[in-house]
């Protein structure tokens, strides 16, 4: 395990030795005896969290709602900044779902998530308390993650795919770090606008240019936490200027340039997620492999 810090938090963080079996997977572990009103910054993946252990972590949402305990948030959650993780004692394995496989993993598509946190049991079942309980009774957190791998990898073949052409896109939106185009994309699938837009939206749970704005904002945030200047990104990012990319990070987080760069959630990436967690996606075959239209 190691030590993740933030002024007088010290969180434990652990990676899995092994990839996962199912392309599309990535996950990490935490252990954090304080942890005090985390940002949520928006990230292009699913977020599947599985607590375990003495204490429950609590999602303060928009409006005074609130969730405990184990959930999923469709890609993007956290948008504009209205979401805080809090509690002590917290326990958990946080898994990063390639939203091409989440459907599959989940039960349900991403987009039947409408941008909120769903209650895993709500979703799974008693399922849901049967992993719980599985989770806390071992100790060797290779033991977690294998029991979580093995429940991921059997959920994901027995569920259904999205279409080929769905996942090509979702591909090349996320390979080109959002600069790729929806027309492109379209042609490149042989769809039209219309109906790579209403088969990605339904199947993924975004649109396919929401999609490129939050790859590019993912890419353009690490960089900020990285100590690049806004100026240099915006210009490397794809965006038109350095207040275009102002009005995304504020749009995405609440947050300037400036301030994002020094938050939690981001900072903890080098640690908790090598190559920033975004899961490798599913093998996509046939006349879809081709260069990311851009």
């Amino acid at each position: 395990m190691r030590t993740f810090m933030h002024g007088a938090e010290v969180w434990g963080v652990v990676c899995p030795q092994r990839p996962s079996r199912v392309a599309g997977v990535t996950m990490a572990g935490f252990r954090v005896h304080d942890l005090g009103a985390l940002r949520m910054v928006p990230h292009p993946a699913v977020t599947l969290l599985l607590e375990f252990g003495a204490g429950s972590p609590v999602l303060d949402c928009a409006a005074g709602r609130q969730q405990r305990g184990s959930a999923v948030a469709g890609p993007g959650f956290g948008s504009g900044g209205a979401v805080r993780a809090r509690g002590e004692n917290v326990e958990c394995v946080q898994v990063r779902l390639s939203p091409v496989i989440a459907r599959a993993v989940l039960g349900v598509s991403p987009a039947d998530l409408d941008g909120a946190v769903v209650p895993l049991d709500d979703l799974w079942g008693r399922e849901a308390s049967r992993i719980r309980e599985r989770l806390g009774d071992v100790s060797p957190w290779r033991d977690r993650f294998a029991l979580t791998d093995a429940l991921l990898a059997g959920r994901h073949e027995a569920g259904p795919s999205v279409d080929p052409e769905v996942a090509w896109a979702w591909h090349w939106i996320v390979s080109s770090r959002g600069l790729a185009r929806v027309d492109a994309l379209a042609a490149e699938v042989g769809w039209s606008r219309k109906r790579l837009w209403s088969r990605f939206r339904s199947q993924l749970g975004l649109p396919p240019k929401r999609a490129l704005k939050l790859a590019r904002f993912d890419h353009a945030a690490h960089r900020l936490v990285a100590g690049e200047g806004a100026a240099r990104v915006a210009a490397d990012a794809g965006y038109a200027d350095q207040s275009h990319l102002h009005r995304d990070v504020m749009a995405f987080t609440g947050l300037t340039p400036a301030t994002v760069a020094a938050e939690r959630f981001l900072a903890v990436d080098d640690i908790a997620w090598p190559g920033r967690g975004t899961p490798a996606e599913p093998h996509v075959s046939g006349d879809l492999r081709r260069r990311p239209p851009l």
